[in-house]
């Protein structure tokens, strides 16, 4: 009769889950997030208090299905999307609606770095990528543009550190959730050192607006009694630091050891490993903190990943919501009949799935493309080589983190909404040529928190029993030999050539439509 809270708050909802001590999920709520809004085409803004107000209200409903009794909980953590910031002022109210991870603005308004820090990266090659960073830096475009927000922002904080906040009334965040543009050493794990070039880089932030920082599985502080009178949480319980929500999932779906890729199938779709050693995967970009404490996750993101599956949904597939309502399912169960319906490589249409540009590769000029059209395809075929185009690009980024890490990757792991799929799954099996599970439950990164708060409440004695106890397979996918042939052909003569082909032609499209100032 001992249970652990874990909220997850993602992009599209914020969900409650009550675990056991064996990883079963004894309770779940569900509160949706409304769609946030835009100003500009780009950006990607939401309303902060909408964020407490959906926690708030997935766990009274909570409250109301649970069979277990409130005092069998022992503890609660959080685990959030990554990047998105909130400006608080000093009696802590947010100073504008929250800066989303998904939001693409730039600013040209940078801070200036000393001649010495350009030099060093003029060496070694990466002046492109700092730009990249300045400009993309939230905060640098608040400071710029907003100035009088920036003037009064007392706390600038993440997700996570503003909902650890709203629970328990200090400033004080997970290290293994800062995953954004912050003056964080990765390495270390920690705040950047005062001589950290992140700070010229970041000039309006200082450390003071900052919060503390302690790692997974520590107790952050109790429920405050404000918090207990809106969410139902009894009083007093401990709060402990999980991690951001991909590093919860890979924790979830039990991949400890380097040799086990974690692929994630959500808004953003991800392979991580997890590594005691800092392997930066793509050089200058670090891996991101796991929800093991000390560890590293070597980390391959495809921007908007899984997200165009919703795309095509509310753009082609209104038969299927339509059929999906009065059958009382969901429209993603019918679309597996569009996979079955095409052969494996959709008869030579193949989908580069760079909806948003990236940081090096791809870089921040790229653009989705398709190739491959003719008379013979429908929206079954495209609808295929979406999920192939995300497999393939997948697939390139676990060979990169073995060829950086130097440790095959043998099994897989899947979690996130699009592991639900069994045509996604045997899909992925054969573009991989790999064993593919997804683990017992579908909430991994709730999973995940919980497994940081068993350890930290002593409740399990270490991560490897935590997780020898919490997780463990579901179905397995074995790759089919014939599938995996052609998979392995159309990868490496077509896929793997596109990107390359076609950035001279993605530079020109930026040059040509890039607005004029």
């Amino acid at each position: 009769m001992e249970h652990l809270l874990a909220i997850d708050n993602g992009t599209q909802s914020v969900r409650t889950l009550l675990f056991d001590l064996q990883g079963r999920l004894i309770a779940k709520a569900q509160e949706p997030l409304k769609a946030g809004f835009s100003a500009q085409p780009g950006w990607a803004e939401y309303p902060v208090e909408d964020y407490w107000r959906a926690l708030c209200s997935a766990c009274q409903r909570l409250w109301l299905h649970s069979p277990v009794p409130k005092d069998s909980i022992k503890g609660v953590a959080v685990t959030t999307q990554r990047g998105t910031v909130i400006n608080l002022d000093r009696h802590g109210q947010p100073l504008r609606a929250a800066m989303v991870w998904l939001d693409q603005r730039r600013t040209e308004q940078v801070p200036s770095l000393s001649w010495w820090w350009r030099a060093g990266f003029g060496l070694l090659g990466v002046n492109d990528t700092i730009d990249y960073f300045l400009g993309q830096a939230e905060a640098n475009w608040i400071a710029a543009h907003e100035p009088e927000v920036w003037q009064r922002t007392h706390k600038y904080l993440l997700l996570s550190g503003y909902l650890n906040y709203r629970l328990c009334g200090d400033f004080v965040d997970s290290s293994g959730s800062q995953v954004g543009y912050l003056p964080f050493d990765y390495k270390r794990q920690r705040w950047a050192g005062a001589l950290d070039w992140k700070w010229q880089a970041l000039a309006p932030i200082r450390q003071r607006m900052l919060p503390k920082l302690l790692p997974p599985g520590a107790v952050l502080g109790t429920i405050s009694a404000a918090a207990a009178h809106d969410t139902g949480i009894p009083a007093g319980l401990p709060l402990l630091a999980a991690a951001a929500d991909k590093a919860c999932e890979v924790l979830g779906a039990g991949c400890l050891e380097p040799h086990i890729g974690c692929l994630s199938y959500g808004t953003t779709a991800t392979i991580n490993t997890t590594s005691e050693r800092y392997v930066e995967v793509t050089s200058f970009i670090p891996p991101y903190p796991a929800a093991l404490p000390g560890y590293y996750s070597t980390e391959v993101q495809i921007y908007r990943g899984y997200w165009m599956v919703n795309w095509f949904k509310e753009e082609f597939g209104l038969s299927e919501q339509l059929r999906a309502a009065e059958q009382g399912v969901l429209p993603e169960d019918l679309f597996d009949q569009l996979v079955d319906a095409v052969p494996p490589g959709s008869m030579g249409l193949l989908l580069q799935p760079y909806w948003s540009p990236g940081l090096k590769h791809p870089g921040p000029e790229a653009k989705g493309a398709v190739i491959g059209f003719s008379d013979v395809h429908n929206r079954a075929h495209f609808y295929r080589a979406i999920l192939e185009g995300l497999a393939y690009a997948l697939r390139q980024g676990k060979e990169r983190i073995e060829q950086r890490s130097g440790v095959p990757i043998t099994a897989l792991r899947v979690s996130g909404g699009g592991s639900q799929s069994d045509a996604a799954m045997q899909l992925t099996a054969d573009v991989f040529g790999l064993q593919t599970a997804r683990p017992h439950v579908y909430e991994t990164s709730g999973l995940g928190a919980a497994i940081d708060a068993a350890v930290g409440l002593g409740l399990h004695r270490d991560f490897p029993t935590a997780v020898a106890s919490m997780t463990r397979l579901g179905r397995s996918f074995e790759p089919n030999a014939q599938n995996r042939q052609i998979y392995d052909e159309l990868y490496a003569s077509v896929y793997c050539q596109m990107y390359e082909r076609l950035l001279p032609l993605y530079r020109e499209i930026q040059r040509i439509t890039k607005p004029k100032p």
